[in-house]
């Protein structure tokens, strides 16, 4: 079965290298997106592997279960990777030998206009991952305080002009309430009073929304601690970053497990004994010159890993 054309997978050798430590192991594909990863994965698992995939998206879901009927040593589950050790259990797994998430959204979700993640077609302002269930964009912004939206902005965006963006956007839904993309998209150009170069003035806004409408951060940091816990001896978490927040986010606690933990400040114990059962594998790892050619969606990706050692 042949991957999505319209989705180029990010750092895909690279990943799955780092990931695959034993052909006959099990792993987790956290974020199945259009499959580029697992099927990769697959081809490198021998006949005695096991890859559980599993993404929000319906969509996404949906093709994961075609390629299981093609191949039985992969399974499916759909819901947010912040139930990864509930998925992981009911598989019967005690323990796995890599998970590996690819964060962000999807170029097929970014490309859908019905899928109302971007500013650059007009669609409805839905930017749910799982469609199927939760609150919309529009939904969200028809009933956020203004204070809340500020601090989404600032936090989940970096924009430095949240307070004058989220008066706007409050203003304006009280003469109409959002529907579609493009409509946001006005507002907040019009009160953004320094476009970046080559970046659109909602670019940032649209991210901070996106992030809080599907609680990617909470569920990031859920996926991480649950990670941590289920790898085996020489297991793998290798995840993949688009943004700085996220990035931020995985370094910073890859750092806190590798560093073990370590006695209070003056207390004499040897370093032989600090238990740290966690090392960080490799330095981060962004796409080469060529990928990023190919693939201009691939700039921003950060790809980090870390491996259980005891």
């Amino acid at each position: 079965m042949a991957e999505n054309p319209a989705h180029e997978t990010v750092l895909l050798a690279e990943a799955v290298a780092a990931l695959l430590t034993k052909p006959d192991g099990c792993y987790v594909d956290a974020t199945y997106g259009r499959g580029g990863h697992s099927r990769e994965i697959l081809r490198m698992l021998s006949g005695g592997g096991s890859l559980l995939a599993i993404d929000k998206d319906p969509d996404a879901v949906s093709e994961a279960g075609r390629l299981a009927r093609e191949d039985a040593r992969l399974r499916v589950a759909h819901g947010s990777f912040a139930q990864c050790a509930d998925f992981v259990k009911e598989q019967g797994w005690t323990a796995v030998d890599g998970v590996l998430a690819d964060l962000g959204v999807s170029s097929p979700q970014l490309d859908e206009p019905e899928r109302g993640f971007s500013f650059m077609h007009d669609g409805p302002l839905d930017m749910r991952m799982d469609t199927s269930s939760g609150e919309s964009a529009a939904e969200w912004l028809a009933r956020v305080e203004e204070s809340e939206l500020v601090r989404v902005l600032k936090e989940f965006g970096e924009e430095r002009f949240a307070r004058r963006i989220a008066r706007a956007i409050v203003a304006a839904r009280e003469a109409a309430p959002f529907h579609s993309t493009l409509q946001l998209a006005k507002v907040v150009a019009e009160a953004n009073p320094a476009w970046e170069k080559h970046k659109h003035p909602a670019t940032r806004t649209f991210q901070a929304i996106r992030i809080a409408v599907n609680n990617e951060l909470g569920d990031l940091e859920a996926l991480l601690k649950q990670s941590a816990s289920l790898l085996k001896v020489g297991g793998r978490l290798v995840v993949i970053s688009f943004h700085s927040l996220e990035d931020r986010m995985v370094k910073q606690f890859m750092r806190r497990l590798a560093k073990g933990d370590e006695p209070p400040p003056g207390v004499p114990v040897a370093e032989s004994q600090i238990s740290r059962p966690f090392k960080v594998f490799s330095k981060a790892l962004k796409p080469s010159k060529e990928e990023v050619s190919k693939n201009v969606r691939a700039r921003s990706a950060v790809m980090r890993v870390m491996e259980r050692v005891s």
